[in-house]
């Protein structure tokens, strides 16, 4: 290899580019020069400034990423690691305010909306007896400029009529909801899953990624209201459940 893969330190210490690079990446991190969701330069770009190869900038950025301080995503490079976001399991929270938690800016994005006869797997999902209308939606949720949770979301319009009119663009339907109709009873669902082709795409990861999944289903009085699917990337998300001794 022609290049130098070794400098002098003080001292005449012999240090590896590989570990110049972890430290001087980590030192910036750590610092606070460089905030959550700041992008790391291009492997190109650190080749360049550090004069070493292509093997040892990826060898150094996949040991950051190992170490949880940057995120490596496809097609956009690598980016400082943004803080977990935790969300109460017991709660019927907004995705907003836990994206202000971690001090980020909280963006919205309908990407679908359909309104349809319900098919058989939405009767399934909704606890119908009976066919009828329903509003699907699909919409994105962004924490700075990073894709935070993809929702997959069905109304029924038995229950709510007036969603049938709303568009959607400048406001998610979770909050709308919840200031519209009174809900009396809830069920969560949490499992794990590995992101398709077009989940994916649109929380910009790899295809097969480990996804965190959390489905809800609402009641108001015995009618059911929606059903939810909102989908995380694993690493960025944790579930906490508070709970107290049973009285029975």
């Amino acid at each position: 290899m022609s290049m130098i893969e070794t400098m002098e330190a003080e001292g005449g210490e012999a240090v590896s580019l590989h570990q110049r690079i972890l430290s001087d990446i980590s030192e910036k991190i750590l610092s606070g020069a460089w905030a959550p969701g700041h992008r790391i330069p291009f492997e190109h770009e650190l080749t360049t400034e550090y004069n070493c190869s292509r093997m040892t900038v990826n060898k150094a950025l996949s040991q950051l990423a190992k170490a949880g301080l940057i995120e490596r995503r496809r097609r956009s490079g690598s980016f400082v690691r943004q803080p977990q976001s935790q969300a109460a399991v017991l709660e019927l929270h907004d995705i907003r305010i836990e994206v202000e938690a971690l001090g980020l800016p909280y963006r919205y994005e309908r990407l679908a909306r359909l309104k349809r006869r319900s098919s058989a797997d939405d009767r399934a999902l909704l606890g119908l007896s009976a066919p009828g209308l329903v509003l699907s939606l699909e919409c994105l949720h962004f924490a700075g400029q990073r894709p935070f949770a993809h929702e997959q979301r069905l109304i029924n319009l038995a229950a709510v009529a007036e969603a049938g009119e709303e568009e959607f663009l400048g406001i998610a339907p979770g909050p709308w909801l919840i200031g519209r109709v009174p809900w009396s009873q809830a069920e969560h669902r949490i499992r794990a899953t590995a992101a398709d082709d077009h989940v994916a795409d649109a929380l910009d990861i790899e295809t097969g990624a480990p996804c965190l999944v959390v489905e809800r289903r609402t009641w108001s009085a015995e009618h059911p209201v929606t059903h939810v699917r909102f989908i995380y990337p694993a690493e960025s998300h944790t579930l906490v459940a508070r709970f107290t001794p049973s009285q029975g």
